[in-house]
């Protein structure tokens, strides 16, 4: 019972992180500029102001990051319901196979957008030192790292209840 307490407050934590890294507005910084997935924040003076990405933004790897983010969010949800359904519908040596899966395509998502992310934007600012990956780029990478780890226990699980 306690291990799966543990991996319910693990499946629960990586959703939240997840939706901090889709959602909060910190995947590049510059002194002046916070941008995400979604648009830009500017400082002007003391104000920080909305603007849309750049044009600069490759559009189709720019929805393909977005995508990648927002279907990592929606299987990790969707895996937790299936999980917690699957403790009280499946015999012992049919569970936890399909949260295990949904866990896997959402850590390929985030993983995906993420890479993407990574190899498309911001080169010139890397490469001259103008800026710096921020918290939710860095939580992205992090919610991959947790959602397989996830699915690698959902097989395990699996494994040791045959």
């Amino acid at each position: 019972m306690l291990v799966l307490g543990g991996i319910i407050l693990l499946h629960i934590t990586t959703i939240i992180l997840l939706l901090v890294a889709t959602i909060d507005n910190a995947w590049w910084f510059t002194n002046t500029v916070s941008t995400d997935v979604w648009g830009r924040w500017e400082q002007t003076g003391s104000v920080w102001h909305y603007t849309n990405l750049k044009p600069g933004y490759p559009e189709d790897y720019l929805q393909a990051v977005q995508a990648g983010t927002v279907l990592a969010c929606i299987f990790s949800i969707l895996s937790l319901f299936v999980f917690v359904a699957q403790l009280f519908t499946l015999s012992k040596g049919q569970r936890f196979t399909f949260s295990g899966v949904l866990q896997l395509v959402s850590c390929l998502c985030i993983m995906i957008a993420a890479s993407i992310y990574t190899a498309q934007f911001h080169h010139q600012e890397r490469e001259e030192g103008l800026g710096w990956y921020g918290h939710s780029f860095i939580l992205a990478w992090v919610s991959f790292v947790f959602t397989f780890l996830l699915g690698v226990v959902y097989v395990v699980l699996r494994k040791k209840s045959e």
